[in-house]
């Protein structure tokens, strides 16, 4: 439970701490006085999220502190030791600072915490149900959520949500393999298609480099003949040829040698290329010999050419690169292999298949804690209703098959109610006014209670839009679930508050210009004074005293033995 709550600087309180006991609490006074501020320094102190308007005008932080005990065997107690937070068994300080540019620091018994800490740590002790509360339940999230709470769930719920994680990773390394295995398959398709188409034209560089040298010659074939002939016509074979010329030029050289020897050297190139003239027509000759037109094997060489120019192109390279081209693609085939490409999406369908059906068993047990609770849920639900005015009214919990898996089970959960007796029930949105839905969200509130482990219950002002006989239901219902909890709550309503065991009077004055908050424990005179206001407004009367000091003798629980006194004030 809240045993103590410590305030400095915070929105338009100045200094405050409060002391709160077992059993029912009320924090009442005048709208706008600043009972949900003191719920809201709580919420930061249970993990809520900061900012600097938060901070009293004129200073420079905001400091917070609570004082909560626990029961040594709690999950509370457990978290504290896992997390190395436990000083002092069965005692837990918290406390938060929030300085004037929105940044927070917090502790846990006396050591630095984060606020996902401060969460963890405090979620066992208090559950809060906030204004408008109601509202939220028309949502199928925060239905879901209930329902699961009310049956104990936790662990099951926690189960769906890993198994679900689970499964859609599996499912997705499945589907990445396929995708890639598709295009692995079709990249050595390709290979080996291509693979295919090159072998006959490019697996041999120097048929390449043949044909086309073959192409050279069979395309020019006319123009070496007439070349070939015209040489050898200027050669040997026409009337004024070299090789006469030749001749002539040795024998005129030779007869004059002896005279002089220094034309030897001239003798003898003149002898070589006579010798070279001859040897030139006999090649020639030979040559003319076998040249031929063929324009038959010309097509034919062309045609190869052109296939090889094609292939080339596809592949945006040229004949002559080809065989490179062949070589590299061999290798890629011969590294791509295949292999173990079947035993792999064995294994990874194997898996998904291992995850899918882990799912679905977790989704079973989840089923199965829902199912009876959503029977039962029904049931307390439909009797709180009867007490508050809303007599043969039904309440039901559906839940609907057949939805797509998710990581919150296979079913959707569905609140139905119907207000009033023989009208068949309808979906808690469309068919519950708002005094109704009020009514209802707190039926559905405290009926959850019961599978809390938190000690302190926190309502702000879940009482509104309800009065008469309904708000004595009302403060009944929360009195009794002060008999073995601790229950805080801010309302106006005189008959809630006279139900409580402890009142605080919250009130605002203006000193110096500056609003500040006040908050006081009552005594039983100062809680008739109190109740009497809240029946009679301002203007109060003998008689609204004594309807005060009636109703708190009627519905007041006993106080119990802790310390009396006033909380210091602001």
């Amino acid at each position: 439970m809240l045993r103590a709550l410590g305030i400095r600087d915070f929105v338009i309180v100045d200094r405050l701490d409060l002391e709160f006991g077992p059993g029912f609490n009320v924090l009442t006074g005048e709208t706008g006085a600043g009972k949900s501020i003191l719920l809201d320094a709580l919420d930061l102190l249970l993990g809520g999220r900061a900012e600097s308007g938060l901070i009293r005008p004129g200073a420079e932080r905001a400091e917070l502190h609570a004082e909560f005990e626990y029961a040594k065997d709690s999950a509370v107690a457990r978290w504290l030791a896992d997390n190395d937070y436990a000083d002092a068994p069965g005692e837990l300080l918290l406390r938060r600072v929030v300085d004037a540019s929105g940044r927070s620091r917090a502790s846990i018994n006396g050591r630095p915490a984060t606020l996902g800490q401060l969460r963890e740590a405090t979620e066992q002790l208090v559950d809060v149900h906030g204004q408008n509360a109601h509202l939220m339940l028309t949502r199928g999230g925060a239905q879901r959520q209930l329902l699961d709470r009310f049956a104990a769930a936790a662990t099951e719920s926690a189960a769906v949500a890993d198994a679900f994680a689970a499964w859609r990773d599996a499912d997705a390394a499945l589907r990445e393999w396929q995708a890639s295995a598709d295009t692995w398959r079709g990249r050595v398709e390709t290979l080996r298609h291509d693979i295919a188409e090159l072998e006959p034209l490019a697996d041999d560089r120097a048929s390449i480099e043949s044909l086309e040298t073959e192409h050279r010659r069979l395309a020019h074939a006319q123009g070496l003949i007439e070349a070939a002939q015209e040489a050898l016509q200027r050669l040997d074979d026409g009337e004024a040829n070299a090789r006469d010329q030749l001749a002539a030029a040795l024998q005129r050289v030779d007869a004059v040698v002896a005279l002089d020897d220094r034309l030897e050297e001239a003798l003898a190139s003149l002898q070589t290329a006579e010798a070279a003239a001859a040897e030139a027509a006999s090649t020639l000759r030979r040559y003319l010999d076998r040249a031929d037109l063929d324009p038959d094997r010309l097509v034919e060489v062309e045609s190869q050419l052109a296939e090889l120019q094609r292939v080339a192109r596809k592949h945006r390279s040229t004949p002559a690169e080809l065989p490179h081209l062949l070589d590299a693609l061999r290798a890629e085939l011969a590294r791509l292999g295949g292999d173990g490409e079947q035993d792999t999406e064995a294994q990874l369908r194997q898996r998904a298949d291992s995850a899918r059906q882990a799912y679905q068993a977790a989704a079973a047990a989840l089923r199965a804690r829902r199912g009876p609770a959503a029977q039962r849920l029904s049931e307390a639900v439909t009797a709180t209703m009867q007490r508050l005015s809303l007599a043969g009214g039904r309440f039901e919990v559906r839940l609907h098959d057949g939805t797509a898996p998710s990581a919150h089970g296979n079913e959707r959960i569905e609140f139905l109610v119907s207000a009033n007796a023989g009208m068949p029930p309808g979906p808690l949105a469309r068919v519950a006014s708002g005094g109704e839905l009020s009514r209802i969200g707190l039926a559905l509130s405290t009926a959850g209670v019961a599978a809390l482990e938190a000690g302190t219950l926190v309502f702000d002002e879940v009482d509104a839009g309800i009065g008469g006989g309904v708000a004595e239901v009302v403060g009944r219902m929360l009195q009794s679930l002060g008999s073995d909890r601790q229950v805080l709550c801010v309302t106006h309503l005189a008959q809630v508050a006279a139900c409580a065991g402890h009142q605080f009077r919250v009130s605002k004055a203006v000193v110096d210009g500056v609003a500040s908050s006040r908050v006081a424990r009552l005594e039983a005179a100062q809680r008739v004074d109190e109740l009497a206001r809240m029946l009679g407004g301002t203007h109060i009367t003998d008689t609204t005293r004594a309807h005060a000091r009636e109703m708190l003798e009627h519905l007041g629980a006993d106080e119990h033995n802790d310390p009396p006194g006033q909380t210091i004030l602001s």
